[in-house]
Order: structure tokens, then C-alpha cells, then sequence
């Protein structure tokens, strides 16, 4: 299975390739945005493999956030 989860942009850096980094709940990883050309800090983008494939609003986003919160909290609830 795979898996491509959202992040907020930023910062962005146009040398030698677009990236930027984007925060993940805190964690801050280094990312491609070479696929999203319009995205600007403060965009939400979603990932996978360190590659940003889509933007999305935010609204969207916190949609995303809160569906992983419940996973979590199920899971939690199993051990």
C-alpha cells in the first residue's frame, strides 16, 4: 500500500530544483515541487516518495488531519 500524506509549504527554493520544505505536523522534511509550479508558501500539498503531486485547500487538509487523528485513536484503542 501506499501512502502520500498532506503538509503545509514553508519555505521555498528554486536551486537547482524546486523544493521546499513542508511541515508535517511539526516535522519539517525537504521536499520536490516540481510536479505543483504554482505552489507558494502557505499551500497545502499532499506527498509521496519526497515529491509534492497535487496542491490542496485547506479545508481539505484539516479534513485529511482529522481522518488520520481517528486512525490513530482506533489504533491506540486496539493495544
Amino acid at each position: 500500500m501506499c501512502l502520500a500524506v498532506p503538509g503545509k509549504i514553508e519555505t521555498i527554493s528554486d536551486s537547482p530544483l524546486i523544493t521546499g520544505k513542508v511541515n508535517f505536523g511539526g516535522i519539517q522534511k525537504d521536499v520536490a515541487l516540481v510536479y505543483v509550479p504554482g505552489a507558494k508558501v502557505g499551500d497545502y500539498v499532499i506527498v509521496h516518495v519526497g515529491f509534492a503531486i497535487t496542491l490542496l485547500n485547506e479545508k481539505e487538509a484539516g479534513r485529511i488531519f482529522e481522518t488520520l487523528r481517528q486512525i490513530k485513536e482506533l489504533e491506540e484503542g486496539d493495544s
